[in-house]
Formats: structure tokens, C-alpha cells, sequence
């Protein structure tokens, strides 16, 4: 069964920087895609980043510059650098595994998410 624990979230003031980890077990980490997702206050979730197997990297518009996606094959861990963060980052965060074709699908369950606040 997979498992994926997401932690490193906390209160920041805007312009600030954090750096979120998701540890992945229960599959081989190297060979999966992996997405982080976000869901804001009373809002959908949504994709942020994604990154493949090989270490290509996407981000949405919103985070372009400011958020950095990583993977650590060795630790089977797959991080997001956050710099310059807003409010409106505010949200729950996710990692989880991600199918991409022309479209990009989560893949399995999600795990308890880590609470991303950012103050003004």
C-alpha cells in the first residue's frame, strides 16, 4: 500500500520561504511521476507542480519562479522549495503520485497533507 507523508508546513509571513517534504513508501519511487497539489480555504485542489522520472519539472502560472519541485530517488522523497510566498498560497498541501499524458491525473490516495499559512 502506498504511503505518502507530507510535512514541513507552517506560518509564514508573506515573503517568506518554505520548504515542504513527501515521503513516498509502499512503491518504487524512482519510476513514478510525482505531483505536488494544493487546496486553498474553501477551494478546490488543485495541481502547483509536477515532476517526471526523469526530473523534468512543470509548474501552474500562479507559482512560475517562486516554487521549486525536487526528488530525492535515495531518500524516496520528492520536496517543493517555496520562496516568496503570498497569502493566497494559503492552502493544504499534497504530494502524490501523477499520471501525465495530455493532462495531468493523481494517482491513489492522498495522504493528511501539510497546512501551509502565509500572513500579510
Amino acid at each position: 500500500q502506498v504511503q505518502l507523508v507530507e510535512s514541513g508546513g507552517g506560518l509564514v509571513q508573506a515573503g517568506g520561504s518554505l520548504r515542504l517534504s513527501c515521503e513516498v513508501s509502499g512503491t518504487s519511487f524512482s519510476i513514478n511521476a510525482m505531483g505536488w497539489f494544493r487546496q486553498p480555504p474553501g477551494k478546490q485542489r488543485e495541481l502547483v507542480a509536477t515532476i517526471t522520472s526523469g526530473g523534468s519539472t512543470n509548474y501552474v502560472n500562479s507559482v512560475k519562479g517562486r516554487f521549486t519541485i525536487s526528488r530525492d530517488n535515495a531518500k524516496n522523497t520528492v520536496y517543493l522549495q517555496m520562496n516568496s510566498l503570498k497569502p493566497e498560497d494559503t492552502a493544504v498541501y499534497y504530494c502524490n503520485r501523477v499520471k501525465i499524458t495530455t493532462s495531468t491525473s493523481p494517482l491513489g490516495y492522498w495522504g493528511k497533507g501539510t497546512q501551509v499559512t502565509v500572513s500579510s
